[in-house]
């Protein structure tokens, strides 16, 4: 019988996805780690298979192939690009999670990652300390289908057994990539300007608070929610988790501590009534009762970091934003 840990992720090439992977491999053994997407990317180190989520012959291809025991789902199209595409956003999204809960079921997966976020949060939740069981009337496409996911991973706990665990991540704050198409990119966007010295539109009002995390808590909850005993995990939708609540403005006082020229204008679009409909604040309590969770980053540590990883990447030659895109 295999007891070796063997880790599927599906969605490898994303803002978060790009950084787990090498967590992973770290933990695990790179040789115990399959990365997937649906094309692979030239810097990728490990192994790597082309798959379109949406097939759930080519999933179950992986897992027969690796003898998988653990996958984490981060394929999914995000907020605000979400919107550009409602119906197509919902089909994928749902999609690709029924692939991954009904391939696991099949298996017997030991664990299932499925990340959810803030975006299920609505008007129906308060804008302060949303507490973890707080209602939900999502405001997006990808809002509905995270909604909707949290409460497929629970039936499939209770009805099958299924180890399903899941984080409602806010906007999460990393410098090896740039996000991809949600209505936090501002607060990575705006470190990257910052260091290339341009002037930075930001598609925010300058007050409009949101809760944000930084890239390495964000590893470091879903590995630590992962490495839970089972018996700890006792929300089976989705755990609230949170770093520090910010605003736009607030972003940029800390990076003009650095850079006291640096220009800001604000322009906001549609993703502003998005913003609006999220918390200014997370209750993660139960995160921190169930299984220890705990944020380590603050603003100052998040802009101070930020700036310097930014400035060793554009030093060694990526001068270019686009080469960072996934």
């Amino acid at each position: 019988m295999n007891t070796k840990t063997k880790v599927l992720v599906i969605g490898a090439n994303g803002q978060l996805g790009s950084v787990l992977i090498g967590a992973l491999q770290k933990k695990f053994g790179i040789e115990n780690v399959i990365g997937s997407d649906l094309k692979k990317k030239e810097d990728f180190h490990g192994i790597f298979e082309i798959a379109d989520a949406t097939n759930q012959e080519r999933i179950q291809e992986l897992v027969s192939k690796y003898n998988i025991t653990q996958i984490y789902h981060l394929a999914a199209i995000l907020s605000a690009r979400g919107e550009e595409n409602p119906l197509q956003t919902w089909d994928i999204n749902m999609k690709t999670l029924f692939t991954v809960l009904e391939v696991s079921r099949l298996n017997t997966i030991d664990r299932v990652f499925f990340p959810s976020s803030i975006a299920v949060f609505g008007t129906g939740a308060p804008l302060k300390n949303t507490p973890n069981n707080a209602y939900l009337d999502p405001a997006t496409v990808y809002g509905m289908s995270k909604a909707a996911g949290e409460n497929w991973a629970q039936y499939y706990f209770l009805k099958y057994g299924l180890d399903v665990r899941s984080l409602r991540y806010p906007g999460v704050i990393g410098y090896q990539s740039l996000p991809g198409g949600g209505t936090t990119d501002y607060a990575v966007d705006i470190y990257h300007k910052a260091v290339l010295n341009e002037e930075f539109v930001c598609f925010l009002k300058e007050d409009t608070t949101l809760p944000m995390i930084f890239m390495d808590d964000t590893i470091r909850a879903t590995l630590e929610l992962m490495d839970a005993p089972k018996e700890d995990i006792k929300i089976r939708t989705s755990y609230n988790v949170a770093g520090i609540s910010f605003s736009p403005a607030e972003v940029v006082a800390e990076i003009r501590k650095l850079y006291p020229d640096f220009k800001v204008k604000y322009e906001p679009d549609f993703r502003q009534d998005i913003a609006a409909s999220w918390p200014k604040t997370i209750d993660d309590s139960a995160a921190a009762k169930d299984w220890g969770w705990k944020p380590e980053y603050n603003l100052e540590m998040i802009t101070q970091t930020m700036i310097q990883k930014l400035k060793e990447k554009y030093k060694t030659g990526s001068k270019n934003l686009e080469t960072l895109l996934f």
